[in-house]
């Protein structure tokens, strides 16, 4: 019998996640070390700064989780949470320009050492929040000598990188997703499908009439078998 649902939850071994949580715990770092709250009195550039991170993050959560029944719904959230880092990354660029610098070149060393380092796979386990956020903290250790430097500037080109390549991530993620119901349709187009599937299974012998598959069917006089295209067909067989 084929099912309905597509798979779903499995985010902890999306790339796309552990740059967007490594992305998430930079923000807070950074908005508490360098954004002083005489600077942001009512503390909208921080609300905004890290509602965006968190934003990015949790969206990929819910579209991972609600793929199961929606594939729509997994769609939207993902690009919401790339709409979410790119707010998050004009942010950090604003950041740069308001202290007179401007984002790394590419061909600054720094840019070219980040954009080199690698994310491991995460692998799932029976201790999967424990060991996750073990390796999550992991990788992060991967970046952190970019992340903990003294200078903010140094810090928000690094959170720039970050936030490029995990939208560079979804923006393939996005590609992925798009294919994949393109070919397999959402939830709606294989609830039709499963139900021709199951419809076309004989449940019985076939007609005498027509040969197509019979169905058992009740009566006042009890159970027979009718043919399964009644009322063009009107074959019936009694139940041994």
């Amino acid at each position: 019998m084929p099912t309905i649902y597509h798979n779903s939850g499995g985010y902890r071994k999306l790339h796309s996640f552990s740059f967007a949580s490594i992305v998430h715990l930079g923000t807070i770092d950074f908005c508490k070390r360098f954004i002083h709250w005489k600077q942001d009195p009512l503390g909208k550039t921080v609300g905004q700064m890290v509602g965006a991170s968190r934003s990015g993050k949790q969206n990929i959560i819910e579209g991972s989780e609600r793929a199961k029944t929606s594939a729509e719904t997994e769609i939207k959230l993902t690009d919401v949470a790339k709409a979410s880092f790119g707010e998050l990354q004009g942010d950090f660029e604003d950041f740069l320009l308001s202290h007179g610098q401007i984002p790394w070149s590419i061909k600054e060393p720094r840019h070219q050492a980040i954009m080199a380092v690698m994310l491991d796979q995460f692998v799932y386990t029976d201790d999967v929040l424990h060991d996750y956020w073990t390796f999550l903290l992991g990788q992060k250790a991967k970046f952190d000598p970019w992340l903990n430097d003294d200078d903010p500037v140094t810090v928000a080109n690094a959170m720039i990188l970050l936030l490029w390549r995990t939208t560079g991530l979804l923006t393939r993620q996005l590609a992925e997703l798009e294919r994949a119901f393109l070919e397999r349709g959402g939830i709606r187009e294989k609830m039709t499908s499963a139900r021709q599937q199951a419809r076309a299974v004989p449940e019985g012998p076939l007609c005498p009439q027509c040969e197509a598959p019979m169905r058992k069917r009740n009566s006042s006089r009890g159970p027979f078998w009718g043919c399964g295209t009644y009322p063009a067909c009107k074959g019936t067989r009694a139940v041994e």
